[in-house]
């Protein structure tokens, strides 16, 4: 490729194209962490306890929420790849069976989290004193899970289709709902002054109740919402299709989903091991942990809303048989994405301890919730590199390795640490995150590794998934 052949693809084309499937995704979930920022500082100002019980099963959150985002990571790779080939047919049947699977694990999910939420602040270690609370909290959240369930998985089948708008602007509209619900339903009834303008302001006084039943209303709109967007859209709805089980469609997607689906019910189980032993460290590194996990969802936003667009754009382009575009590909996205991660990075560890304070007055929590994001503040740009590459591989199908990867990073690497240094060494919250941090490198190796030697790319590597 000549030098001017480069620039131009850059500059006019490639980079446009990017920017115009990144930025979207990179709002919605901009919009969302801004809810979780709202929401993290309006519990906050209930009392220590209350952040505990809200943030002490928020891993259990990850690991439901990202077992279904691996089934969606299936459809991606298939529709993407079907775009990429003009074939319009097979991506309106993959949406049918989408809809097909979001039934079975929307009420799979339902019943599951319904019948086990008096157990989970048990197994997650929660103080006795707060179980009652923090199952309440995880029982009203989840009720709603066929709407969740539709908004994750239609969501990135009309992502996979080019359609990056549609879903960021039913997450504006959701995280609006969940705002104002969240103001009306956690306060009691007081009197309020805006502009020298004395009134008496309702509210149902809930609490933590009151958060969960905000979050689950919102949720529910979400989800009738994205379902009709679908249905009406001209490129890929399943209106008319046949939804009963396609197994030519199904058995490539489910292919791809398997390997992340374990990767993720592996990682997120971690997690939850994770946030367990830390729950064990008591009310404050609870606190602090919850509350450093929430400010650092934000600065992750440019890897994963750049991630998307690396997925959607692979799989377009193998879809095609475009082999020249794929190498073009990774060269624009691996140096934007580490350029954006130390800049979020940056950023991270000089605001460290002005946004714990936002979301909490105890000297010991911000202090503790400073320290931990500072360090993390330093390896963003190494887990922007792994981001980037996983994305990329997502997109052609090659789920395999990222599978292995992230199992033997989660669990020899943090869990194992984590264990070591608060179980048996009996060091705080600062060990375990420290913990997290060499998981994150250890991922960049393997990544970079993969990176060079072509594993990614499924025209230079064809020695399976």
């Amino acid at each position: 490729m000549t030098r001017t052949t480069t620039h131009k693809t850059f500059d006019r084309g490639m980079l446009c194209t990017i920017l115009a499937l990144a930025w979207p995704t990179m709002l919605e979930q901009l919009m969302q962490t801004a809810v979780q920022y709202i929401d993290t500082a309006m519990v906050g100002s209930l009392g220590t306890q209350a952040t505990a019980a809200v943030g002490s099963t928020g891993t259990v959150n990850w690991l439901i929420g990202s077992t279904i985002s691996a089934v969606g990571v299936g459809f991606l790779s298939y529709i993407a790849k079907a775009y990429g080939a003009n074939d319009q047919t097979a991506a309106k049947r993959a949406a049918a069976q989408a809809v097909l699977l979001t039934c079975v694990l929307g009420i799979f999910f339902t019943v599951l989290t319904v019948s086990l939420s008096g157990m989970v602040p048990v197994w997650m270690q929660v103080e006795p004193g707060i179980r009652r609370m923090a199952s309440q909290y995880f029982l009203i959240l989840y009720l709603p899970m066929l709407p969740r369930t539709a908004s994750i998985i239609f969501g990135t089948v009309l992502r996979a289709a080019g359609d990056t708008k549609s879903p960021m602007k039913i997450g504006v509209l959701v995280n609006l709902i969940n705002v104002t619900l969240n103001f009306l339903m956690i306060y009691p009834v007081r009197t309020m002054e805006v502009f020298s303008l004395r009134f008496t302001m309702w509210g149902a006084g809930l609490g933590v109740i009151g958060a969960a039943i905000a979050s689950a209303i919102a949720f529910t709109i979400g989800g009738i919402c994205i379902t009709g967007v679908l249905w009406r859209h001209k490129g890929i709805s399943p209106k008319g299709q046949n939804f009963k089980p396609d197994m030519q469609i199904l058995k490539p997607c489910l292919r791809v989903a398997r390997p992340n689906m374990l990767q993720r019910f592996g990682t997120c189980l971690g997690y939850v091991a994770f946030a367990a032993m830390i729950n064990s460290l008591g009310e404050v590194s609870t606190a602090a942990h919850t509350i450093a996990n929430t400010v650092e969802s934000a600065f992750y936003i440019p890897g994963f809303g750049m991630q998307t667009a690396a997925a959607t754009l692979a799989g377009n382009a193998y879809g095609a048989r475009d082999e020249k575009r794929m190498k073009s590909l990774a060269s624009m996205f691996v140096p934007l994405e580490i350029v954006l991660m130390i800049g979020s990075g940056t950023c991270l560890f000089v605001a460290a301890p002005w946004l714990m304070r936002l979301f909490s007055g105890q000297e010991a929590v911000i202090a503790l919730g400073a320290t931990v994001l500072r360090m993390v503040a330093v390896s963003e740009p190494f887990y922007g590199f792994s981001i980037i590459v996983e994305g990329l591989m997502l997109g052609v199908g090659k789920t395999k390795a990222p599978f292995v990867y992230n199992i033997v990073g989660m669990w020899l690497v943090r869990i194992t640490g984590t264990f070591l240094c608060t179980q048996v060494l009996g060091w705080g919250l600062v060990s375990a995150w420290a913990c997290m941090i060499a998981h994150n490198l250890f991922l960049f190796v393997l990544f970079l590794i993969c990176y060079l030697r072509g594993v990614w790319n499924p025209f230079l590597c064809k020695d399976g998934k």
